[in-house]
């Protein structure tokens, strides 16, 4: 574990020492060996844990996570490049170390095995989000946004700090693989079940459940790309994770606490879609997309079953490569026309036509067509509901229809139609981003030829 935590570390003075001319190159190569390095966790065990230490130890759960936190650096560093080049210098390395700074906190929550930690890491990721979001976003209305974020998070959190010091009171250890040994069933009285609310809240208010996910589209619309991206990637995936390690701990949930969850994780997976189909923002119509895929996850992590984690974990490394590659394509048509209306960007196939390739591709994933990983976590994520309850193939029914609606949607209107009269002459593109759009779409693509390496099964 620390072969890739401390390297990571030390990207930041490869980023504040290295040469103005090879700043991007240095911090680039150097973030793809690691993660490249970080490929060494995919390789299945019949131990509980791999790479266990006095902190930290990797299971099925949390190694795809992890290797894709490591994964998308290098191409958050590569999306940021263009925006950057008119700063001075000295901007551009404090970018580089807040994007840095991010990482070895999303890889102690992900891996970590104590509680503590866990929360320490977790609430350690919100600073340099917001740094990103407040510093360099594109408008003024990114204070408002970060607002939102920090104080969502931290009304929600600290409840959870406080069932956390109540288990170590009542336990005496906060080690996961030793709570999972004991599975200190929390008693049906009030404290149980509010102690249990306490400790799902904070990470429904983080994979965004309906009804506490405004924070998200305003914090994405705000935020530069690397802040988008490392949002829809990372930081939701810590709330998925964090629901299925902490449902794990509190045995079978009871009917207070996972009806009202699960009915408004469905819902909101409606609700979400369909105000997709009403966004003139593009940035904005993806995140809602966020929205509602997470929705599926929760579900499936309410439910508790073998089959709804599994599906629940492809879902969450297939949504973070899929929305990452989207707001990348958004940011692309964002730096060459300036507007992220749909109606200003339109038509824009015969000008970038290499582009609307990726923009076909990345659509299609986020539709969950075969044979992507998007459909094998769908398709497993309804079985599980259809499973639990008949009726929830309604819901999940229409928001699949919905989904597909809206995803078409976003492709026409950014891809076909007339070319706006103000879209004179426009650049084009690069292949510094069609790198970018690659390195999404192989893993994608490679996954489905063995999906048990992220479906959290031990193998």
């Amino acid at each position: 574990m620390l072969k890739v935590i401390l390297p990571t570390i030390m990207l930041l003075p490869t980023a504040l020492l290295s040469p103005p001319k090879f700043l991007w190159t240095n911090t680039t190569l150097y973030s793809l060996l690691i993660a490249t390095l970080s490929l060494q966790w995919l390789i299945p065990t019949y131990y509980p844990y791999k790479f266990l230490s006095n902190w930290t130890g990797i299971d099925q759960i949390s190694s795809p996570l992890l290797v894709l936190s490591c994964w998308l650096l290098p191409l958050m560093i590569m999306a940021s490049q263009n925006h950057l080049q008119q700063e001075p210098l000295s901007r551009k390395r404090i970018f580089i170390s807040t994007l840095i700074t991010v990482q070895p906190f999303i890889l102690l929550a992900f891996s970590t095995t104590e509680l503590a930690l866990f929360y320490i890491s977790f609430e350690a990721t919100l600073i340099p989000t917001l740094i990103l979001i407040t510093r360099w976003g594109n408008q003024p209305e990114r204070l408002s946004a970060g607002i939102y974020l920090l104080f969502y998070t931290l009304v929600s959190s600290l409840p959870l700090l406080i069932t956390i010091m109540h288990l170590y009171v009542k336990i005496g250890t906060l080690h996961l693989p030793t709570l999972e040994l004991i599975r200190p069933t929390l008693s049906t009285s009030w404290t149980g079940t509010l102690s249990g609310l306490a400790l799902l809240m904070a990470f429904m208010v983080k994979a965004p459940l309906y009804g506490l996910h405004l924070w998200l589209p305003k914090a994405h619309v705000e935020a530069p790309i690397a802040g988008s991206m490392l949002l829809a990637a990372l930081l939701l995936k810590l709330g998925g994770y964090g629901i299925m390690r902490v449902t794990l701990l509190m045995g079978p949930l009871s009917n207070l606490l996972h009806y009202p969850f699960l009915t408004l994780a469905l819902w909101g997976a409606l609700m979400t879609s369909s105000i997709c189909l009403r966004q003139t923002d593009l940035k904005s119509l993806i995140a809602y997309s966020s929205v509602s895929h997470m929705g599926l996850v929760i579900a499936a992590g309410m439910i508790q079953t073998h089959w709804s984690f599994s599906g629940a974990m492809i879902l969450m490394i297939s949504h973070g490569l899929t929305s990452s590659m989207l707001f990348c394509l958004a940011n692309t048509n964002y730096e060459r026309t300036h507007s992220r209306i749909l109606l200003l960007t339109r038509g824009l196939q015969p000008l970038l036509p290499l582009m609307a390739t990726w923009w076909l591709l990345a659509n299609l994933t986020n539709m969950a067509l075969p044979p992507t990983t998007n459909l094998m976590a769908e398709l497993t994520i309804m079985i599980t509901l259809f499973n639990w309850s008949a009726f929830t193939i309604i819901l999940t029914g229409m928001a699949t229809l919905l989904t597909a609606s809206y995803t078409l949607f976003m492709l026409l209107t950014t891809q076909r139609g007339p070319i706006p009269s103000h879209i004179t002459s426009i650049q084009n593109s690069t292949t510094r981003e069609h790198l970018i759009m690659t390195l999404h779409i192989i893993p994608m693509f490679l996954l489905i030829l063995k999906p048990e390496l992220i479906s959290g099964i031990p193998s």
